[in-house]
């Protein structure tokens, strides 16, 4: 085979990479998602930057084909003092990756869809009116909100980790993501699930 021949493979191969390697470091090929009702929404392509301007928001359920690592850090900076500060907030999530990697010794992707399975309810309640009485209703809840209540959480853990406290934000997403993937119930996440799906079980 010629020299020529070898660079063009080599090329072929790189752009079929292109879209699994997250933060350019972390192989997303290699993830499971290990609940079937998620597994479909669960999206870790990802093209250099996190950052899609938007251009999901106005499609039919957009956010399926968004980015897992971007709705996170979407989710980082929804509110509080992290309010609009993606870079900071996407920094911060690389770098605690790179901290789960060295401390683990697996593929910090994997922990993190972990944590993301075990912070997903599968129930939740609404209310029914019945005349002039409102009876609470356990209901199954849908993938796609399973997975967006559970980011939510997810999130919220890691930003009141760093409250009141000198724990930086990297250190907090580590500490929530960690105890999340083993389903601690120490887990802002995965307590809330907890929560949710005792009062649902309740309202049966």
């Amino acid at each position: 085979m010629s020299d020529e021949e070898e660079e063009m493979e080599e090329q072929q191969a790189a752009i079929a990479g292109i879209g699994t390697m997250v933060f350019g470091k972390w192989d997303a090929t290699e993830v499971t998602c290990n609940d079937p009702g998620l597994a479909p929404y669960v999206n870790l392509t990802t093209i250099g930057t996190p950052h899609s301007g938007g251009r999901h928001a106005r499609l039919w359920f957009g956010k399926s084909k968004l980015s897992i690592i971007e709705r996170f850090i979407n989710s980082l900076m929804r509110s509080g003092k992290y309010a609009g500060k993606k870079q900071h907030c996407a920094k911060a999530f690389e770098a605690a990756l790179d901290i789960m990697a060295e401390r683990k010794g697996e593929n910090p992707l994997q922990l993190f869809i972990d944590a993301v399975v075990n912070a997903a309810p599968c129930e939740e309640i609404t209310r029914i009116k019945f005349g002039a009485v409102s009876q609470p209703k356990a209901v199954d809840s849908s993938p796609s909100r399973r997975l967006d209540t559970a980011m939510r959480n997810l999130a919220k853990g890691c930003a009141a980790a760093t409250a009141k406290s000198t724990r930086t934000l990297t250190q907090g997403i580590v500490s929530e993501l960690s105890k999340a993937s083993e389903g601690d119930i120490a887990s802002f996440a995965v307590s809330k699930r907890e929560e949710v799906e005792r009062i649902a079980a309740s309202a049966r």
